[in-house]
């Protein structure tokens, strides 16, 4: 339940009357209601905040009195995906008594009077936010240091909510002309929260102090159509070439026409994937009609891949299942895809399809495990801006304002390339429809690996540069054990530290591409059985680096390492054993849902999936299938291994999704006559 507290403490527009002649408390009272809010508490200063905040159960929205907006920008801020705690944030000029923000993708990374912030203010905050559960203790901390003008402490704080009797930085104090819900908000980004933050785009939102500016406020909000601008909102606002020019131009439509037929996010997302089935069976097929048919299917697949997330924001039903789920079908979806020219390839007797479409999905994992820890390691450098620049400039500094200012050119050619060049999912899917319909699968699967390659050694060496300039570790502040995907025979082994876990796990990387390569160019790969635990020994030296510290400026590198580690060598086990492509695709392709199922979660704020011990970790795997090529049996093994890993997956997400979510709320209705009250 989602309580709102309007705060009219220092605030000049307390006593404003709208156009309508109610008071602008009042009605922005009525807004949050509308907007999801079920109660809402007027709050006469900053010590009722936090009495509030202590009672709460639930996420608390915060509003001044001298807010003028569109109800769906309440809306959105009380339903934003981003984060738990979501603070709006404005582009009007800075007066005084207002707050001024810093902002760092999408994180506000500092707030406070204007001066205090060195002219590095990038907006000035909107005057509402929402404060997560985990976050509440740190609000009525926040909002006891705000009410007698002091600095809220940084060290853990006690169930009284100390604060330091110290004057804030910027000045505030007993006469600080801040109001209220200004202070209450540098005082959070003062105890380090994390705030993201949530931008007014087409529609209309600001803070008033006096009549005039209330009218003018008002006239700019009568002016906007709130459902065509939350359409246009739908689309987000900054997207790749492909999906800006050829699905936003016209996807709206479907996402308003599904909305009037009670489509939800998730069932447009399962028709997606009935589309790439469908086009993917067609490549398979082959022949031109089919070949035309499956490209035309490929790209209203992927439209209504855009409308599943356009329909979500349009509707604001969000939720931490539909987020994993839509990541985990997306790329279900692609690798289905590859699968379907694949075999394409291999029926048309145009050559082995399969291990271009095994070789596609593995270069686009890898990629995909680089793009995630990217921006985990932007998103932490965001939250340390000090360390993130400290290096004392450099090639990385150079290149770090060198991207910033292509990206703020919006538009622009070099704006475009740079956004195109990295090969995102809109230009694949793209590729792949114009190439197949034009000529044939094979073409298709060429043309993907030679341009994934080409990205990802472009993005490499770019990223690898301003990683090192950054110099911000991240697989520290997170489970590195969960992410490394080690199991218990990695977990036991000694750690070899003075070498460092990315190139032990590079080191480990290299053995099994060098039997793959030896496997691939012999005539009698069966005769390679020998060497498979050679190769097996070199993979385990990544082990070595389970238990060390992983605070290097590239570590972030290592679960990407890793993967393709453990790819390369079931790939291997799979062509020294003479096992059929097909099921070599079938068992890395279970490997990479597994895989992804970590990544989305880490994106989501998940926990572990309920079964993760049981999947024995990448060596644990890899042992295994080991012991099946030795014995000759590798087929048996990488099927085997496969569908016990892939019944994992499924039991892990039934449980995590449906079955804990049910026990937990049986769990916290309180019985009849036990102190509760008997449901609704």
């Amino acid at each position: 339940m989602t309580l709102a507290i309007v705060l009219a403490a220092g605030t000049s527009a307390a006593g404003l009357t709208t156009s309508t002649g109610e008071p602008l408390a009042e009605r922005l009272a009525a807004q949050l209601r509308r907007a999801g809010a079920a109660e809402v508490r007027f709050a006469g200063d900053l010590d009722e905040v936090a009495a509030l905040a202590d009672a709460a159960d639930g996420p608390l929205l915060v509003t001044g009195t001298d807010l003028v907006a569109h109800t769906a920008v309440l809306r959105h801020l009380a339903t934003s995906p981003v984060g738990p705690t979501v603070a709006l944030v404005l582009t009007d000029p800075p007066v005084p008594g207002q707050t001024a923000v810093r902002e760092e993708r999408g994180q506000v990374v500092d707030a406070g009077p204007l001066d205090a912030l060195d002219g590095d203010a990038t907006g000035v905050f909107g005057g509402a936010l929402r404060v997560g559960v985990d976050d509440l203790p740190t609000l009525a901390a926040a909002a006891r240091a705000a009410a007698v003008g002091a600095r809220p402490v940084t060290a853990p704080l006690g169930p009284s909510g100390d604060v330091s009797p110290l004057p804030a930085a910027g000045g505030a104090g007993p006469d600080d002309p801040s109001s209220a819900v200004d202070r209450l908000v540098a005082g959070l980004a003062a105890l380090g929260t994390l705030i993201f933050a949530q931008r007014v785009r087409l529609l209309v939102a600001h803070r008033v102090a006096d009549a005039p500016g209330l009218v003018a406020a008002e006239t700019a909000v009568t002016a906007v159509d709130e459902d065509r601008a939350e359409l246009r909102l739908s689309v987000k606002e900054k997207d790749d070439f492909f999906s800006t020019y050829f699905v936003s131009t016209w996807s709206p439509y479907v996402v308003r026409l599904s909305a009037r037929l009670g489509l939800t996010p998730t069932g447009v997302t399962a028709i997606s994937v009935l589309f790439a089935l469908a086009a993917a069976v067609l490549f398979g097929v082959g022949g031109r009609p089919a070949l035309v048919g499956g490209a035309v299917l490929l790209y209203l697949g992927f439209v209504l891949d855009c409308v599943d997330g356009q329909l979500a924001r349009y509707t604001r039903h969000f939720s931490a299942w539909g987020g994993w789920l839509d990541t985990m079908a997306d790329r279900a979806k692609e690798y289905l895809v590859y699968a379907g020219l694949g075999f394409g390839v291999s029926h048309a007797g145009l050559g082995n399809g399969w291990a271009l479409a095994i070789a596609a999905m593995t270069l686009q994992t890898v990629r995909h495990m680089t793009d995630t820890w990217y921006g985990v390691l932007h998103d932490e450098a965001a939250r340390r801006p000090r360390t993130a620049t400290g290096a004392g400039g450099g090639i990385g500094d150079r290149l770090n304002a060198a991207s910033t200012r292509v990206q703020a050119d919006t538009g622009s050619v070099s704006y475009w390339l740079k956004r195109t060049v990295v090969f995102p999912i809109g230009e694949r899917w793209a590729l792949i429809a114009l190439t197949v319909a034009l000529f044939n699968p094979l073409v298709s699967l060429i043309a993907v690996l030679v341009w994934g390659v080409l990205a990802f050694a472009y993005t490499g060496a770019l990223r690898t540069l301003r990683a090192r300039w950054m110099w911000v570790p991240v697989l520290d502040t997170v489970d590195a054990t969960l992410h490394r995907d080690d199991g218990p025979l990695a977990r036991r082994l000694p750690a070899l530290r003075p070498m460092g876990p990315l190139t032990l796990a590079v080191i480990a990387a290299l053995g099994p591409a060098v039997l793959l390569v030896v496997a691939l160019l012999g005539d009698a790969p069966d005769g390679l059985r020998w060497a498979v635990p050679v190769a097996l020994l070199v993979l385990l030296v990544a082990g070595l680096g389970a238990g060390a510290a992983h605070n290097g400026p590239l570590d972030w590198l290592v679960p990407a390492a890793l993967r393709a580690a453990e790819y390369l060598f079931a790939i291997a086990v799979g062509v020294v054993g003479d096992v059929p492509g097909w099921l070599i695709f079938g068992y890395v392709f279970v490997l990479t849902v597994h895989h992804y199922d970590l990544t989305a979660r880490l994106e989501k704020r998940q926990a572990a999936p309920p079964l993760h011990a049981a999947t024995l970790g990448w060596e644990g795997r890899s042992v295994l299938l080991a012991l099946a090529a030795i014995a000759g049996v590798a087929g048996i093994g990488l099927a085997t291994l496969g569908a016990y890993l892939l019944v994992l997956f499924v039991v892990s997400v039934v449980l995590a999704w449906f079955v804990r979510p049910a026990r937990s709320a049986r769990a916290h209705v309180a019985p009849v006559g036990a102190g509760g009250a008997a449901p609704r």
